[in-house]
């Protein structure tokens, strides 16, 4: 899991789990109690996909256990210095927590939708000229490990600063390491496709892990090159699906405050 996804579960539990009174906790299986504050395995599990859940190992959800129990001694001993009383706070806390409940709605609104090859190729055809027609290459460093929770924890140590050369040269577990794991330039349509499309989502010096090879990946994009090639619809299939999603959401968004709004007049502009 990224570290962006630990700064979610991060604000997921803090409006659902942190300075709760013991009548609104969720009850359940406790993983945690600290002074009064009762941590339930079912606020904890609400945070991830149910892939990501099934893919965590213990000792990762161990680690998240216990970022969650320090996030909670750091928030009880803000309440005891009077924060809860911070204007800003609470409005920091308000809009937090209308955003979490409008992304749920949303969410719930998306989770039924599909997209079939026929319409993402459909939307190729139509959108063909607004996405690149040239390949950027990729110039790629990777670590490879076999234990997922290693590879988390690496991962979670690059994204705060650690060096990728040490972290190659003492923990990855192929041949590439005595090279500090230095691929050169990836391109689409060869062996190491599967490295190019997940070097394309990052922006330079950005991380990334996947599995793959009955282990676990850490790539490291350190720069960018064009390509002699053409990019074909399948080399575009992930980037097509996105905007789709993307485009839906919208289209739901609007769809929503469109009927929302329609049973409301009790909106008024100061």
């Amino acid at each position: 899991m990224k570290l962006r996804a630990f700064v979610l579960l991060i604000a997921c539990l803090m409006l659902f789990g942190i300075g709760c009174k013991k009548d609104k906790q969720p009850q359940g299986t406790i993983l945690a109690q600290v002074g009064d504050d009762k941590l339930y395995e079912e606020s904890f599990k609400s945070v991830f996909t149910e892939e990501e859940w099934a893919s965590m190992d213990s000792e990762t959800r161990n680690k998240y256990v216990q970022d969650w129990v320090n996030l909670t001694l750091l928030a009880q001993e803000s309440k005891r210095a009077g924060f809860d009383n911070s204007l800003e706070v609470k409005q920091k806390l308000d809009f937090a927590t209308k955003k979490v409940k409008a992304n749920a709605l949303i969410a719930d609104r998306m989770a039924d939708l599909e997209i079939s090859e026929d319409a993402l190729f459909a939307y190729y055809r139509i959108h063909k000229g607004e996405f690149e027609t040239k390949a950027l290459e990729y110039n790629l460093q990777r670590i490879y490990l076999e234990d997922q929770g290693k590879a988390q924890q690496l991962l979670i140590e690059l994204e705060s600063g650690a060096d990728f050369d040490l972290l190659v040269k003492h923990n990855s577990q192929e041949p590439l390491r005595d090279k500090l794991g230095y691929m050169g330039f990836v391109s689409p349509g060869t062996q190491d496709s599967l490295f190019w499309n997940q070097a394309r989502e990052l922006e330079t010096g950005g991380f990334a892990m996947f599995a793959a090879d009955g282990g676990w990946y850490i790539i490291r994009q350190i720069g960018t090159r064009e390509s002699d090639k053409d990019l074909m619809f399948d080399d575009l299939r992930a980037q097509i699906r996105s905007r789709i999603l993307a485009e839906r959401q919208q289209s739901i968004y609007e769809e929503l405050l469109k009927e929302i709004k329609s049973k409301h007049t009790d909106v008024y502009y100061y």
